[in-house]
């Protein structure tokens, strides 16, 4: 049996496919899909014609213009075999070519309504076929002809069919008076159109890694695309992770977004609402009450239209009772429901001159929505687990520097990741008693949470270990011993490092650190020959101290690796270019005035090109200022009665040598009773020491390792009152324990 053959050509994904209007015929030997039988139609005696049927005017293709790509034109016959061959399907069987049997009228037309010259496009079916086939649709690169039959979609509806629908809706929405703003977006009326937006639209919430790019992504995204103006609410504030909040549910309008007001809207942008999407000046709060309609949205966490029952009651609840918005289904309220509970809402809006939403619209705001609250989810859970990396490393560091005697201190902290600020490098200055100054610098292996952790125990043992004056090869070794009680792989290194300003003397001691940079008065830079040591945690080593000359107006840059090695250059190379980068900056400012050590450090972090660092970065800068010997006077007084008595008159003749005589009442009260107490306990000659800087400090050191303390004397005691006057008249004071036994000090005010 001979058949008609039709190619099937693909649907267009811009059109819903609809259901099939009837079913359709199975397929012959040779692929054609024939529909069923359908009786013929009154006053037709045969089949229906096989070219295509006549227009009103003549079609393009008829004046025999050649089609692009060599086809033959619009209305001339069409070989089979050329058709096969566009097709890609196999030439019908049939009459042979140049038979003359005529096409057979259709709809009470004879042969002379098709258009001259035309011949058969199909061959003719046998005559035991009954039912007519499917016109044969025009190749994709020819253009549509006027008044031609429209190709046949799969499922039985054909494009005039889908085309009467679209003039009817443009019809109604001119009956309407709804017809779209020109140059806004057109509604979307295809499942195909929402999938597109969809995927798109949660691309770019997802992008978003803290909480205020996610919420813009949602604005953006959906505006103008799918609605004309959006609010959303968050909860404030928002729950963390498993947390119950204990008060009521606060939302908080967050962000708002619309299209701008133009000449073409007439005042349809929601005069009621805020103009401006921006959250300082549109935050507004809203309690949900228990049970309120509010609360029973919210609850349903399905997005609603906002003319449903329960969203009318809600939104006055949420937006305020004097905001209005666009009747019909032209606002949709979405909860946003994170992983355990609803954690705010958005409410979409269209202007009432736009097409309202339609009900796969809820579809879409539940999509969004969804997505929206769980990347809000991972946002705060990601914010909160950042906070408090962050509060970990910065409570480890020091918060402020101190101001020792005769040094000015300058120090930088550079993370290995804005995203993560944690790790476990660390820096430290210490006072120490004699008006000297610990100087700490140290790197624990990687830059973890967990590198942060073993970083603050080892500094705090550092602290504790300086405290009791011990040399830095003894620091160095007892936090060698300290790591390892810490684990077997906890590895780190340091430099420690004290300065005494009397002296003008540094000793240092290395555990593996990179060495120091000492920066002379005259501009010239160098590394400091430091033995390197083991690092800290490996056991069984032995530290060494070397004592070299610090002199006034030197500045001593202690730093990390992270400074001078990374990926493009060694250790030793970019130690060199730090040398390099200090004498050139000294040189800016001459060989008589140093760089200021504020500026000094934010010279040496440029030397770091993008991309240049792969590890954190510390870096304690010291500027030893000295204390001249003219400023200094030592004494040491024997363990004697005679002793307050001398001490009294020594500092009388040095304040009178410095022309500060109007401390000199206070001062000889104060030394008279710091003396007192070391004479009166001490075996070994006692040490009084008085320094002028910018205060006046005294200094009474004894062989008595036992440190005094403050407390209130009662009427009867004949001691105990001494310390109460320094806490009283003296600026700051303390007492620190030395190897050799202690040193009480404190302070004066003068000029």
């Amino acid at each position: 049996m001979d058949s008609t053959r039709v190619t099937e050509h693909p649907t267009s994904h811009e059109r819903r496919q609809p259901s099939a209007v009837r079913p359709t015929a199975p397929a012959d030997p040779r692929g054609a899909l024939l529909r069923p039988p359908e009786p013929p139609v009154q006053g037709s005696p045969g089949l229906p014609a096989q070219g295509r049927p006549a227009a009103t005017s003549a079609p393009a293709g008829a004046t025999g213009m050649p089609v692009p790509d060599g086809r033959a034109p619009v209305g001339s016959p069409v070989p089979a075999d050329a058709r096969a061959a566009a097709t890609g399907t196999p030439a019908a069987s049939g009459p042979p070519a140049g038979s003359q049997d005529p096409p057979a009228p259709a709809g009470g037309h004879g042969p002379t309504d098709a258009p001259a010259g035309s011949g058969p496009e199909h061959s003719q079916p046998s005559a035991t076929e009954a039912g007519p086939h499917r016109p044969r649709p025009a190749p994709e690169s020819v253009p549509a002809q006027a008044g031609a039959e429209a190709p046949v979609h799969q499922g039985g509806k054909d494009r005039r069919t889908e085309d009467r629908r679209m003039e009817d809706r443009r019809a109604e929405d001119r009956r309407t008076g709804q017809i779209p703003v020109p140059g806004a977006p057109m509604p979307m009326r295809r499942d195909g159109d929402r999938l597109r937006f969809v995927g798109a639209a949660t691309r770019r919430i997802a992008r978003g890694i803290d909480l205020d790019e996610i919420v813009m992504g949602l604005c953006r995204a959906t505006v103008p695309t799918f609605s004309d103006a959006i609010l959303v609410y968050l909860r404030d504030p928002l729950p963390v992770g498993d947390e119950r909040p204990t008060g009521p549910v606060v939302l908080r309008l967050r962000r708002t977004d619309r299209i701008p007001e133009d000449r073409d809207t007439e005042g349809f942008l929601l005069p009621a609402l805020q103009p401006e999407p921006d959250v300082g000046i549109t935050a507004e709060l809203c309690t949900v009450r228990p049970g309120g309609a509010l609360n029973e949205v919210l609850r349903g966490v399905r997005p609603v239209f906002a003319d449903a029952p329960a969203a009318r009651a809600a939104l006055p609840e949420l937006i305020g009772e004097d905001v209005t918005v666009p009747g019909g289904q032209r606002a949709i309220l979405a909860p946003l429901r994170g992983r355990r509970r609803v954690i705010g809402a958005a409410l979409f809006l269209r202007r009432p001159d736009r097409p309202a939403f339609e009900t796969d619209d809820l579809l879409v705001a539940a999509q969004l929505a969804t997505h929206s609250a769980l990347g809000i989810d991972k946002a705060v859970l990601y914010g909160r687990e950042a906070y408090i990396a962050d509060e970990l490393q910065r409570t480890m560091l020091p918060e402020t520097l101190p101001r020792p005697t005769g040094v000015r201190l300058a120090s930088r902290y550079l993370p290995a990741a804005e995203t993560a600020r944690v790790g476990g490098d660390w820096y430290d200055a210490i006072p120490l008693p004699g008006s000297r100054v610990a100087l700490v610098v140290g790197d624990v292996m990687g830059h973890s949470m967990t590198s942060a952790a073993i970083m603050g125990q080892l500094r705090t043992t550092a602290q504790t270990l300086a405290g009791l004056d011990l040399p830095p090869q003894e620091v160095l070794h007892h936090l060698d011993e300290q790591a390892q009680r810490l684990g077997t792989d906890r590895m780190a290194t340091c430099l420690y490092a004290v300065y005494d300003p009397v002296a003008h003397r540094i000793t240092i001691a290395n555990a593996g650190h990179p060495p120091p940079v000492l920066l002379h008065l005259g501009g010239r830079a160098e590394v400091l020959r430091v033995p390197p040591g083991a690092p800290i945690g490996v056991g069984g080593v032995d530290f060494e101290a070397v004592e070299l000359d610090a002199p006034a107006g030197a500045t001593l840059l202690l730093y990390t690796d992270g400074l001078v090695e990374s990926r493009l250059r060694d250790v030793w190379t970019g130690i060199e270019q730090l040398r390099e980068r200090i004498a050139a900056t000294a040189q800016l400012t001459g060989p008589d005035h140093p760089p200021p050590l504020e500026a000094l450090c934010d010279e040496v972090l440029d030397m770091l090109g993008p991309g240049d660092r792969d590890d954190d970065i510390a870096l304690l800068a010291a500027r030893f200022d000295g204390i001249a010997p003219s400023d200094v006077a030592v004494w040491h007084l024997e363990p004697e009665d005679a002793a307050p008595g001398r001490a009294r008159r020594l500092a009388r003749k040095a304040l009178s040598r410095w022309d500060l005589e109007e401390l000199t009442d206070s001062v000889e009260l104060l030394v008279s009773e710091v003396v007192t107490n070391a004479v009166r306990y001490a075996s070994r000659p006692v040490t009084l020491r008085l320094l002028r800087t910018d205060v006046l400090r005294c200094e009474v050191g004894d062989d008595v390792p036992q440190l005094p303390r403050l407390r209130q004397a009662r009427a009867t005691d004949e001691g105990g009152r001494g310390l109460y006057l320094v806490n009283k008249l003296a600026r700051r004071w303390g007492a620190t324990r030395l190897s050799t036994g202690k040193v009480v000090w404190f302070e004066l005010n003068h000029g």
